[in-house]
């Protein structure tokens, strides 16, 4: 299975979909189904029954996961989207950098 461009913690760029356009910080990646949850984008609403942590239950709103091709990591730089490298740093770890400014994403 092949790396993906994406991590806990980026802040990515919608290119597609119902979202496109805003950006939000990933809060989780599904490797398996190469599925990311943005934080705040494509809200999806649920219905819960009433328990104990929602006694009131009801329909709650979440984030649903966005396939990793709609996404795009947000340069540090220049705050735009941009495409993902790999190459080695001073130190000879391999580290991702912006393909539009060449700086390493932390």
């Amino acid at each position: 299975m092949s790396k993906l461009h994406i991590k806990k913690g980026d802040t990515v760029y919608v290119n597609t979909g119902e979202d496109k356009g805003r950006t939000g910080k990933v809060l989780k990646v599904f490797v398996d189904k190469r599925r990311a949850i943005v934080e705040g984008l494509n809200m999806v609403s649920k219905s819960q029954k009433p328990s104990a942590k929602n006694p009131q239950g009801g329909i709650v709103k979440q984030e649903a996961p966005i396939h990793i091709s709609n996404l795009n990591v947000v340069d540090p730089k220049t705050g735009k989207p941009t495409r993902i490298g790999r190459k080695l740093n001073a130190d000879g770890k391999l580290v991702r950098y912006a393909k539009k400014s060449g700086e390493e994403i932390k």
